[in-house]
């Protein structure tokens, strides 16, 4: 009796040790979440160092140390337009840990033969858009973009951009097709490099966004010919619009923040709060402003509905 007795004790024991694990283990799992951060947090920005993305990015991420109280480290991993940084993004730990830039193609590799589909993605928010450019370089005898257009139908154009499958591919074909001229994309890991290639006249010329060209522009070492936009930049408030020169030629590098998705509730509340935070405060809205972007927020939701609507519209725009 006495040892039958001990064997129930010690079972209810393992019992309750067993149960005691288990809560604690689900606290623990909790409690990982609800202290977020507790260290630093990687930021990956898909183009190289120096153009607008990563501009963006770094004026984003002195404003997100601010409000997390950890270090927020930008690495730059350019290549293949973008999808390697993506790519890296998708298969990260769902931990709140690595976040990134995203940009506008990421509504579009899908569609041009690459591995990657907003729906592997947590869309944090939007902060800003970055109308595109035509330039070419400051000593080019092509005055207009009428010109431009006019010599590229006696000889194709060699127009530089951020990549092959990037908007600004995209928009220098777009431009091709609308105006009936000729242009051969020569492709750079990102918008700085795009436009090193025009100031060193390397090429006729290229579309990147406003970010990298209007400083090029301003000091001279470009000349700015539209902007594909539904209104003049204030940036480059002399500089005509595609549209009032009679194309109907809209192309936008816009730009937020995502993370692999799954991200546990707790985290996905807290970032998304201090993005929305950073990304209208003063400090990040005069940087961005001052490189020649356009601060714009969207919620994560909209910013989502937002991205699914521009993958639509480049599946069609693509498959021309």
């Amino acid at each position: 009796m006495e040892k039958s007795r001990s064997h129930l004790i010690i079972g209810v024991l393992a019992a309750s040790a067993i149960g005691l694990t288990a809560c604690g283990s689900s606290s623990s799992a909790s409690d990982d979440a609800a202290g977020f951060p507790e260290k630093d947090i990687t930021f990956i920005v898909q183009a190289a160092a120096g153009g607008g993305s990563d501009l963006t990015s770094r004026a984003l991420a002195a404003e997100l140390e601010k409000e997390l109280g950890v270090s927020v480290v930008v690495e730059n991993r350019p290549g293949a337009s973008g999808s390697t940084a993506m790519q890296y993004i998708a298969d990260s730990d769902t931990d709140g840990y690595t976040i990134g830039f995203v940009p506008v193609e990421i509504s579009m590799l899908g569609h041009q033969g690459f591995d990657i589909d907003p729906a592997n993605y947590d869309f944090l928010g939007q902060i800003m858009l970055s109308p595109g450019v035509v330039s070419v370089p400051a000593d080019s005898p092509y005055e207009t973009l009428e010109d431009l257009i006019e010599a590229g139908k006696e000889k194709p154009l060699n127009m530089a951009n951020s990549g092959p499958g990037s908007i600004w591919e995209a928009a220098e074909l777009g431009l091709a097709d609308a105006a009936g001229t000729q242009v051969v994309p020569v492709p750079f890991d990102g918008g700085a490099p795009a436009v090193a290639a025009v100031i060193g006249s390397q090429v006729d010329g290229a579309v990147g966004g406003t970010s990298e060209t209007a400083a090029a522009h301003d000091a001279g070492q470009v000349r700015a010919l539209a902007v594909l936009h539904d209104e003049r930049h204030p940036m480059l408030p002399d500089v005509p619009t595609a549209s009032e020169l009679g194309y109907d030629l809209q192309f936008g590098g816009w730009g937020g923040v995502y993370a692999p998705a799954g991200l546990p509730d707790e985290v996905l509340e807290v970032l998304t709060k201090a993005i929305e935070t950073s990304a209208q405060s003063e400090s990040f809205v005069e940087t961005i402003s001052k490189g020649g972007a356009l601060p714009v927020y969207k919620s994560p939701t909209d910013f989502t509905d937002f991205i699914n609507s521009e993958y639509e519209r480049f599946g069609k725009l693509l498959a021309k």
